[in-house]
């Protein structure tokens, strides 16, 4: 049987749960443990599929296909975790599976309550996530903050958890901030002795306090903590700011929290190894020799967590080539063909994102239009790729009005439209083309020289797709169909003649991207904006 970590929020939500959680994941990996992280958000909704990125951010794509939360992306960027549908749970997915017991009559007649049926069926998802695979420490995140109503019966199953599988077997860490006051001049401890007390009540006694702070924590507030918190003073850790995220593995393990993870759960593991984690990533993460700026074009750029996996694969192409990476965030509902050059002219790199709906796609149209006829690196990702073929009919093949049929029905020229089955849909959550499908490459297209491979798999998110009626003309005029879902035909990569590095992909391979293992195509887009760079 696993042991089980259960990390829980307070005083206020975005202290970083999900990087808590992952660091911890990559601490037990590198000392020889094999982890699964999970997931628990107290929204009814059935999955984030629906909801805006202005509601919860980006939707983080897993290899079967689960559309989950951007934590998730987290965890399979520090860890080596595998990740699926099993690994997301919300309100809506639980009280969904008892409702549809309960129409079934599994319950026997008897009274459906939130105690125990909807706790029962939370720890049986707790216990699903690593079930028929050989896995150490399960690590739970539990979304929202302590007090929050709709997170309660979370609480009340992992406190049940504990009498379930044994003390020895369950360990709670508590992320709390530690907020500065600057006319104070005053780190106050008070919040987190609330939040901690809030936690108590429910019947659960945190091992260990994890202390989100902008400032030292002093000896004194340490001993504060730990003696109105009631617990030891070296599980009291200091959780501090830092420049990169993939730093907080290292400020753990300074900080004693891997000794004290492995006692409290009688863990025999190997000596810790973070050295090539320090070296490959941290290092150069911290210490670039150059520098590229690189515009970021969507309609969501006034929320930093909408396009989260873009950003995190940008840096990592960064670490890799040995270069910063700034993102200039360039809002698509802001931009004209007229006026273009004064938002773009500072950029070596131009970087269309996934996304829905008709707001801001002549924007991105013309931003695909300015990295093609002025010859920047040019990289469309799913909504991305379509911008590019749309720009591309209308102005080389001079298909006028040339449009989706996303956003006109009617277009002349329907360049991009639904498949048939999509067609047929009614319901909206988990109907889209989800998950990992294989790609087959275009021998010396720009996309196989990155891959060093012909076959690949990618995951996708999306209804529409390429329309292969217009395919011929395309490639007549100088589009590269440089990637295929063979059995179906699917267009999923097309490339440019004559273009230093121009390359849109109907796939999403952001979602793929680790810090010491950068995906390809992200890392040859950064080598063409350093090229272009250095060219002045």
């Amino acid at each position: 049987m696993p042991k089980y970590i259960f990390i829980t929020g307070g005083v206020v939500s975005s202290l970083g749960k999900g990087i808590a959680s992952s660091s911890i994941g990559k601490l037990l990996e590198s000392e020889g443990m094999k982890v699964t992280i999970q997931k628990f958000d107290p929204y009814l909704n059935v999955d984030p599929g629906t909801m805006s990125p202005y509601q919860h951010g980006e939707v983080y794509v897993t290899e079967d296909g689960a559309e989950t939360d951007l934590d998730l992306g987290h965890y399979e960027r520090f860890t080596k975790s595998p990740i699926g549908k099993f690994n997301s749970v919300t309100s809506g997915k639980i009280y969904n599976t008892v409702i549809q017991k309960e129409r079934k009559g599994e319950y026997l007649g008897g009274t459906v309550q939130v105690i125990p049926h909807i706790t029962d069926e939370i720890k049986r998802a707790i216990k699903l996530v690593s079930r028929g695979k050989r896995i150490d420490v399960v690590i739970c995140e539990i979304g929202g903050t302590v007090g929050d109503i709709e997170g309660l019966p979370f609480l009340e199953a992992i406190r049940q958890f504990r009498q379930d599988v044994g003390r020895d077997n369950v360990l709670y860490i508590h992320l709390t901030l530690i907020p500065y006051l600057k006319a104070a001049q005053e780190l106050k401890t008070k919040p987190t002795q609330h939040s901690v007390g809030k936690l108590r009540e429910i019947g659960i006694q945190p091992d260990i306090i994890l202390c989100r702070t902008e400032k030292k924590l002093s000896r004194e507030a340490r001993d504060k903590i730990s003696l109105f918190c009631n617990v030891d003073k070296e599980a009291v850790i200091e959780a501090p700011d830092v420049k990169s995220i993939y730093e907080v593995p290292l400020v753990f393990k300074k900080g004693g929290l891997d000794k004290i993870v492995k006692r409290k759960l009688c863990l025999k593991t190997r000596k810790s190894n973070l050295k090539e984690w320090e070296d490959k990533v941290v290092r150069p993460a911290l210490n670039p020799s150059k520098k590229v700026r690189i515009a970021v074009v969507g309609k969501y750029m006034s929320l930093q967590d909408a396009y989260k996996s873009i950003y995190e694969a940008l840096k990592h192409a960064g670490i890799a080539n040995d270069c910063a990476v700034e993102i200039k965030k360039v809002d698509s509902g802001k931009l004209k063909r007229s006026t273009i050059d004064r938002h773009l002219k500072d950029v070596k790199g131009v970087l269309i994102p996934g996304g829905f709906g008709l707001r801001g796609i002549e924007g991105k149209i013309a931003a695909a239009y300015y990295a093609r006829t002025n010859k920047i690196p040019f990289f469309g990702i799913c909504l991305g790729m379509q911008c590019a073929v749309i720009e591309f009919a209308r102005n080389v093949c001079l298909l006028k009005g040339a449009n989706s049929t996303e956003f006109n029905k009617a277009a002349k020229y329907p360049v991009i439209s639904l498949l048939e089955e999509q067609k047929k849909i009614k319901k909206m959550g988990g109907t889209m083309r989800l998950g990992a499908y294989s790609c087959t490459l275009k021998k010396n297209s720009l996309s196989y020289k990155a891959y060093k491979k012909k076959l690949i798999y990618e995951r996708h998110r999306h209804r529409y797709e390429f329309n292969n009626k217009f395919m011929k003309v395309m490639k007549k005029n100088g589009l590269i169909i440089a990637g295929l879902h063979k059995s179906r035909g699917l267009v999923e990569i097309v490339e440019l003649k004559g273009h230093p590095w121009y390359v849109a992909s109907q796939f999403h391979p952001e979602f793929k991207s680790k810090p010491d293992r950068a995906h390809p195509l992200f890392v040859d887009f950064i080598k063409g904006a350093i090229k272009l760079n250095e060219k002045g």
